[in-house]
C-alpha cells in the first residue's frame, strides 16, 4: 500500500532495536528519509546495516546522541533543525515493587519517557505547523491505562504520553499537523524478550511457558493470547504518520490485543 510518504522526513527515537527499529525500518520502505537514533555508534549502525541488508536503496541517516538528556536534544536541533515526522519511541522500564521506588527512580524514567518527547515536540512542533503538515507520535502502552502493580513508575509515564499527545493535539486544530499516541500492549520488544529470558532461567521454564503464564496470569484479558510483534506495532504507527490519517488526531490508539476491556 502507498502511504504517500515519499521523500518526508522522519526521526524515530530509539530506533536501534524493538518497536522503534521496526517503525524505522517500516518508514524506510516508504521512501522516508528516516534518522535512525541510539546512544552508540554501534547500536546505530548495526542497525542501519540490518535494514540496508534487504532494503539496499533506504534512506537513512545516523544520529548517535543520547536524547535523554536536554543538551542531547539541542544538539540534535541543530544539526536538524526540522523533521516532518516526529515518532517518540525512546523509553525504558524496571520491574520494580512501589517501596522499593526511590526519587531517583522516579525522576530517572519521568525524564528519558517523558521529558524526551516533550522537548522534541517543542522543538519540531512550530515548524509543523508553519509548514501545516506534520506528524508526532508518542509511543505509549496499555500501562498508562491499566497501571501495571510491579512498575507503577513506568504506568505513571505512559499515561503523562498519553497526556501530552492530547495536549498538543489541541495546538493543532485546523492545521495539516496531527498529534497522536500509540499504546502497544506485550510486545516481542528486545527488552521483554530479555525479561522472558531471565525470568525462565529464575524459574526454570521455557520462554514459551512464561509467555503462556503472562497472558494466563498477568494479562489474562487479551484476546490475542501471545506477545504482539514489532512489525504489528510498527504498521499502526507508519498509518498514523501517512496523510491518510488526516481525520486521526488527539487520539490514543491502541494495539494492545483487547488487553485493554474499556470500550471507550
Amino acid at each position: 500500500m502507498d502511504y504517500k510518504l515519499e521523500n518526508k522526513t522522519a526521526l524515530v527515537t530509539g530506533s536501534t532495536a524493538g518497536i522503534g527499529f521496526s517503525i524505522a525500518k517500516m518508514l524506510a520502505d516508504e521512501g522516508v528519509n528516516v534518522i535512525i537514533n541510539g546512544r552508540t555508534e554501534e547500536r546505530v549502525n548495526s542497525a542501519i546495516d540490518t535494514i540496508k541488508s534487504f532494503r539496499p536503496h533506504a534512506k537513512l541517516i545516523p544520529c548517535v546522541i543520547d536524547l535523554s538528556t536536554k543538551e542531547g536534544s539541542t544538539k540534535l536541533f541543530q544539526q536538524i533543525p526540522q523533521i516532518d515526522i516526529l515518532v517518540n519511541n525512546l523509553g525504558i522500564y524496571e520491574v520494580k515493587a512501589f517501596n522499593e521506588i526511590t526519587d531517583e527512580d522516579w525522576l530517572n524514567i519521568f525524564n528519558v519517557n517523558v521529558m524526551s518527547g516533550i522537548r522534541l515536540s517543542r522543538q519540531y512542533l512550530p515548524s509543523m505547523l508553519k509548514n501545516n503538515w506534520g506528524r508526532i507520535i508518542f509511543i505509549s502502552s496499555e500501562s498508562g491505562v491499566q497501571i501495571p502493580i510491579e512498575m507503577i513508575h513506568y504506568g505513571m509515564t505512559k499515561t503523562a504520553q498519553i497526556a501530552i499527545a492530547r495536549g498538543l493535539a489541541e495546538m493543532t486544530a485546523g492545521s495539516g499537523v496531527t498529534v497522536n499516541s500509540v499504546l502497544p500492549g506485550p510486545t516481542q520488544s528486545e527488552g521483554v524478550k530479555q525479561f522472558i529470558e531471565t525470568l525462565g532461567k529464575e524459574r526454570a521454564l521455557t520462554a514459551a511457558q512464561i509467555e503462556k503464564d503472562l497472558f494466563s496470569k498477568d494479562r489474562p484479558s487479551s484476546l490475542l493470547k501471545r506477545l504482539a510483534t514489532t512489525d504489528e506495532v510498527a504498521a499502526m504507527v507508519t498509518y498514523l504518520c501517512s496523510p491518510l490519517s488526516a481525520a486521526t488526531n488527539g487520539a490514543a490508539v491502541r494495539v494492545d490485543g483487547g488487553v485493554v476491556r474499556s470500550i471507550v
